[in-house]
C-alpha cells in the first residue's frame, strides 16, 4: 500500500526507550492511549528493545508455549499475556520492537500493512527481501533457489505483528528480527504457526545487523510516512516509564476477523 502524501501527514512523536521490560511497556501505552482519546497528548511512537519474555495474545493457546516454568525461570524469560491479538511470540535484546499508538484513520488491515510496507522498505535497504503475508500476519523472507515443491518450507519469519483497537487508537505493533537469539523461538511455537521457522536480518545476511537503537531512526521515519504521520523525535522522561497497576490491558476483546486474528478491538 503506497504511503499518504506528505500534506495529509498527521503531527506525530516517536521516543526511543532503550531495553524495557514487557510490563512497564504495557502500562505506559494504555496511558498514552487514554490521553490521546482525551485530546491530551500526541500520537506516539515507541521503539525499544525488551528483556527476554514471552507473551500470550488474546488467540493464544497456552499448549504453544513449550518450555516449562523451570526453563524459563532457568532462562530468565518473563511470561505475559498481552491484549494484542495473536497467539504466543517471543521478544528479547536483538529485536527491534515498535509500538505505535496511533488513531486508526484507514481501518486495521491498512494500519498493519502500513507497518509492513515501512519495515519492507527498511529491510531492502538493509539487503533483505521480505514479503508481507495476510494469511499468516508478518513479514517473511525466501529461499529463492528452492523448488516450488519447497517454496513454502523455505519462507521464514523475520517479523511479527499485533495489534489492539480502542476507541480507534492503536497499542502494541510490530517485533522485527535483527539478531536475536533464534534458538529462544524454540521455547514456543512461534504465532502458533506449527513447523514455522524464523529468522533474522543478520542469519539471512549473514553479516552484522545495525542494532535496534542504530536503526530506530530509519524505522520511525518509514513508518511515519507509511502511517500518515509527521513524526518528530521526543526524549521520554524516566517517570513515564512505570511498572503500576495494569488497566486497559485487562479490558475484554473480541478478534478481529481480517488479518488472521492478530488484531484486537476493545467492545467498551
Amino acid at each position: 500500500m503506497p504511503a499518504p502524501p506528505a500534506a495529509t501527514l498527521a503531527p506525530a512523536v516517536w521516543r526511543w526507550l532503550g531495553r524495557v521490560p514487557f510490563a512497564e511497556t504495557g502500562v505506559l501505552q494504555e496511558g498514552l492511549r487514554r490521553d490521546i482519546i482525551a485530546g491530551a497528548g500526541p500520537e506516539t511512537l515507541l521503539l525499544l528493545e525488551h528483556d527476554p519474555v514471552i507473551t500470550l495474545g488474546r488467540a493464544a493457546h497456552d499448549a504453544n508455549v513449550l518450555a516449562g516454568a523451570d526453563e524459563l525461570a532457568r532462562r530468565g524469560v518473563a511470561l505475559h499475556r498481552a491484549s494484542r491479538g495473536g497467539d504466543v511470540t517471543y521478544h528479547g535484546p536483538g529485536q527491534l520492537v515498535g509500538y505505535p499508538i496511533v488513531r486508526l484513520r484507514r481501518g486495521v488491515r491498512a494500519h498493519i500493512e502500513g507497518m509492513a510496507g515501512a519495515l519492507i522498505e527498511v529491510l531492502a535497504a538493509c539487503g533483505v527481501e521480505a514479503h508481507y503475508r495476510a494469511d499468516a500476519p508478518g513479514l517473511w523472507t525466501r529461499d529463492h533457489a528452492a523448488s516450488a515443491a519447497e517454496l513454502e518450507r523455505a519462507e521464514r519469519k523475520i517479523c511479527a505483528f499485533g495489534i489492539n483497537v480502542h476507541h480507534r487508537v492503536t497499542v502494541h505493533g510490530f517485533a522485527l528480527n535483527l539478531d536475536p537469539a533464534l534458538e529462544a523461538f524454540r521455547m514456543i511455537v512461534p504465532c502458533g504457526l506449527a513447523g514455522v521457522a524464523v529468522t533474522s536480518l543478520a542469519e539471512v545476511t549473514g553479516r552484522a545487523a545495525p542494532s535496534p537503537e542504530a536503526l530506530a531512526p530509519r524505522v520511525a521515519d518509514a513508518l511515519g510516512r507509511h502511517l500518515g504521520l509527521a513524526l518528530t523525535r521526543a526524549d521520554l522522561p524516566p517517570a513515564e516509564i512505570s511498572s503500576g497497576a495494569r488497566t486497559d490491558e485487562d479490558s475484554r476483546a473480541d478478534e478481529i476477523a481480517t488479518e488472521g486474528g492478530v488484531a484486537t478491538m476493545d467492545l467498551a
